[in-house]
């Protein structure tokens, strides 16, 4: 616990740095860092996360202490600034911003131009001799606070603002006189008091506790739960308050407000990129009301844009920004995002931190900084977000697909979807979970759609720029996004937008690709992606630093030779009842499973395998030295047979079995819990002809492959294993047909026996199994289910409530329960090892794609994980960032 409430800062000297995130937040802390920096920062204060954690704690009482350390924090602050809060001579103004240790952005609230009143606006008018200014600065204070603090829509006040903007026959707040101003203001107030039975707030002090409180209370909001929810953020973290100086960026046109990242974060390109408004104010920038102007002369011209860019605009201003933001990415080695603001010519800094960005540019940027030798290969690989990099393995847009352009914006988060229109965020929810596609068409988003974004595959907007609300969040969460496509009329009550003569209704398909901002009709044509040559880097370091093997699940040739092509290292699952399903083969495994007789199911899987025969030996041959573990049939018979009346009747016409043997058979092998019933290697026990089959169809392919000059490695593998004899007949089955089928083809191959770790008896006695088995494969997927008792078929219902409550912290089946099925698998791995020094284990359910559950495989010490074939390229980098990490201590 932190001996102070309050940190202070000012250009040249601070309480804090860069280190202390965890207590000032990373706003707090990197004011703190570039005020020691001696850059340009408006002085100010920070109160502590631990103070936002015991007002939580304690009813929502402030913590003792904490009122006499803002009091004087204050008053240092008027003595630096020369100015009095509350004072109508020379009125100090502030803002109050929130700041947690990760970034959230506009998750939480913020309250500009705090401690005006009805005096001291008369004060600051005088003051600047700007009466305007000054009230253009009240009435953006009293929309603000009254919404933040009071609860007041900001409807209402855009209500009163179009009325007086139709009345005076202007478009935009800067055609606003200061006569027109006051007007606005007295209706403004005069709402707040009808809303709320009493007048706006005229105390200074009342003004700034409301909102350090409000601040303090945005933490628990509905968006800010559900973005830490999405990004694994602790709840328990807290949020600081910081409290600053204000500039004014609406003083005229010497006096501007912006956003700029020191590289590219769509992209990764090492030009400046961002955006910003003369005479205006920054929430003016991030909310997507104004359309705001390219910062370097460049990229105007690359945008078409006539608006003069800040570099032509401010040279002098924009030399100076330039070199400080360079400043900035040095000191920090990292891309930074800042905020700014001029002030009647003069250049303040409010902000920096590390920059959120799409894959694409994570990897680029990552790359680059390590060949710049800002960073090393090591940390270029550890600033990768492995989950992230599944955005860049999926198909985009074929350049050569016939489309229609029904609109152009701004290219603010690259990737492409096609999907149904949506005008509100609880309708993307809505149809999300019911299975559509849809893309979120707004005139721009707040973070009130934070749910909405999250549920649509992307995101248009009508107004807005590149660093607005919606293209922020739509990069951190790799939603593609195309904001300011102003040709766009959209009229979400009646759910349509017109463009280009064109109605398009709610319900109706179109395609968007956030790299190129083009909106079209329908949905058009997908490819597989290239990737480049940064990809290509990332993944080699990442295979010099990763101890962990990558192998992946796959049963068909394409899955195969895409895993190959991703750079996995064998197969680790190959589903043999997979097979089984195709359309050709389905008939004859149901002649097997009707049969009355062995003989008869003998007769019926002679039919089958050849065909499994087949499907082996062209996995070896793209494995070519690679292992390939086979699973035996491990799903329950009934699944095979027709479930429905009509499929029923075609399968008894088709096989000439009749209608009541069929459903006679079916019901005898329904079961009350299949997950826990006649399957795995209880139906190699009972039926062992159904093993020795798939048995004689891996070897037959086999020698085959390695005859024909292949090299063949299979790893047999009999699930659902529970018992030292189970696995000690399963091996002799196996062993048994390996030596015919060698002895016959006059060729032996070398093969191993394994199984397949998925129930809690054969993880507490693995050294009875690991007498006869050479490798386990923890199957994660049913040793969840069987550890919890939980179905993960029908545990979706439950686990959101559990998630929510903070019983679970995650869904088990997504990210691997280290403390419960973790120390399962570190029982099985050690009593494994123990009995056979050499066992070869690795995991092979959904979590081998985890990169936390990787982690834990690592620690573990297991040789491999085996995921999906796109997950291949995530798991290769989260291996390696587990050994960088496990390395670092």
């Amino acid at each position: 616990m932190s001996k102070h409430w309050v940190y202070a800062f000012k250009a040249g000297k601070a309480d804090g740095n860069a280190s202390m995130k965890a207590l000032l937040g990373g706003k707090g802390a990197n004011l703190a860092e570039m005020s020691a920096l001696n850059l340009p920062v408006p002085a100010g204060f920070t109160i502590t996360t631990e103070a936002c954690v015991h007002y939580f704690r304690n009813e929502q009482a402030l913590p003792d202490g904490l009122v006499d350390e803002v009091e004087k924090a204050l008053a240092d602050l008027e003595a630096t600034t020369g100015k009095g809060f509350g004072k109508v001579e020379n009125p100090l103004l502030v803002s109050v911003r929130s700041g947690a240790r990760a970034s959230m952005p506009g998750m939480m609230d913020t309250v500009l131009n705090l401690g005006l009143n009805d005096e001291t606006v008369e004060g600051l008018a005088s003051l600047t001799g700007d009466r305007r200014f000054a009230l253009d600065c009240y009435r953006r204070f009293i929309t603000m606070y009254s919404n933040v603090v009071l609860n007041v829509s900001h409807h209402s006040f855009e209500d009163i603002l179009d009325d007086h903007k139709d009345r005076l026959g202007v478009t935009v707040d800067t055609d606003i006189t200061d006569k027109d101003w006051a007007k606005i203001i007295t209706d403004y107030k005069a709402m707040v008091k009808s809303e709320l039975g009493e007048d706006f707030p005229q105390d200074p002090k009342a003004q700034l506790w409301g909102a350090v409180k409000a601040v303090f209370s945005s933490w628990m909001n509905d968006r800010a739960k559900f973005y830490r929810k999405m990004h694994d953020i602790p709840e328990d973290w807290g949020t600081a308050v910081n409290i600053q100086s204000m500039v004014f960026g609406n003083m005229g046109q010497t006096s501007a407000t912006g956003v700029a990242f020191t590289r590219n974060p769509s992209t990764g390109d090492s030009d400046l990129y961002g955006e910003f408004l003369l005479n205006a104010q920054g929430e003016d920038v991030v909310a997507g009301i104004r359309t705001p102007q390219a910062l370097t002369k460049k990229a105007r011209e690359e945008m078409g844009e006539r608006a003069l860019s800040m570099e032509e605009s401010l040279p002098e201003v924009f030399s100076q920004f330039k070199s400080t933001v360079d400043t900035l990415e040095n000191h920090y080695r990292d891309v930074q995002d800042v905020e700014f603001t001029v002030e009647l010519g003069k250049l303040y800094m409010l902000q920096t931190r590390n920059a959120k960005r799409t894959s694409k540019a994570a990897l680029k940027i990552a790359v680059d900084m390590a060949k710049e030798g800002l960073i090393t290969p090591e940390e270029a690989l550890m600033r990768i977000d492995a989950s992230a990099l599944d955005q860049l393995l999926h198909p985009m847009l074929d350049p050569k697909a016939e489309k229609v352009v029904i609109a152009r914006g701004l290219p603010a988060s690259p990737g492409a979807a096609s999907g149904k229109i949506v005008f509100t965020a609880d309708d993307a929810v809505r149809f999300a979970a019911a299975g559509e596609d849809v893309i979120l068409v707004r005139d721009e988003t707040s973070p009130e759609d934070i749910h909405g974004m999250h549920a649509a595959k992307a995101i248009v907007t009508a107004r807005g720029g590149m660093t607005s609300h919606a293209a922020v969040v739509a990069r951190g969460m790799g939603r593609p996004c195309v904001s300011g496509a102003g040709e766009m009329n959209i009229y979400a009550e009646r759910g349509e937008f017109v463009s280009r003569g064109q109605s398009f209704r709610h319900g109706e398909i179109i395609t968007l690709d956030g790299s190129s901002g083009e909106i079209m009709k329908g949905a058009i044509r997908m490819i597989e992606p290239e990737f480049s040559e940064d990809f290509h880097q990332i993944m080699k370091w990442a295979d010099e630093y990763k101890t962990l093997a990558i192998r992946t699940n796959a049963e068909t040739p394409a899955d195969a030779r895409t895993a190959i092509g991703f750079g996995a290292e064998g197969i680790g699952l190959c589903r043999t009842e997979h097979m089984f399903f195709d359309d050709e083969r389905i008939s004859a495994v149901r002649e097997m499973i009707l049969a009355d007789d062995e003989a008869g199911r003998r007769k019926a899987l002679e039919k089958i395998q050849p065909m499994q025969k087949a499907d082996f030996a062209e996995l070896f041959q793209i494995m070519d030295g690679l292992p390939v573990t086979i699973r035996l049939l491990d799903p329950p018979l009934h699944e095979f047979l027709p479930h429905t009346a009509d499929d029923m009747k075609a399968v008894a016409e088709a096989s000439g079995v009749g209608e009541e043997k069929l459903y006679k058979r079916t019901k005898e092998l329904s079961e009350t819990n299949p997950m826990l019933g006649w399957r795995g290697c209880r139906l190699g026990v009972t039926f062992p002809e159904i093993y020795e089959s798939q048995l004689r169809a891996i070897f037959e392919a086999a020698v085959e492959v390695a005859v024909a000059g292949g090299n063949p490695k299979p790893e047999i593998m009999h699930p659902l294993v529970a018992t030292r004899e189970e696995m000690a007949y399963l091996t002799t089955m196996t062993h048994k047909i390996a030596k015919e089928v060698f002895a016959a083809k006059g060729k032996d191959i070398a093969y191993l026996v394994g199984t397949m770790i998925e129930l809690p008896r054969a993880a507490l006695l693995a050294d009875r199994l690991a007498e006869t088995a050479e490798f386990f494969s923890f199957g994660t997927n049913d040793l969840t289910q069987t550890t919890f008792g939980i179905s993960r078929d029908d545990s979706g219902r439950f686990l959101n409530p559990y998630i929510e409550k903070g019983i679970f912290e995650k869904d088990p089946f997504v990210s691997l329960d280290q403390d419960g099925v973790g120390a399962l698998i570190k029982i099985a791995a050690e009593k494994g090892r123990k009995q056979r020094p050499d066992i070869k284990m690795g995991i092979c359910g959904e979590h081998g794609g985890d990169p936390a559950s990787i982690a834990f495989c690592h620690g573990a010490g297991l040789a491999y994980v085996s995921c999906s074939p796109y997950r291949v390229p995530v798991a290769r980098l989260a291996a390696a960032q587990a050994a960088i990490a496990a390395q670092r201590g």
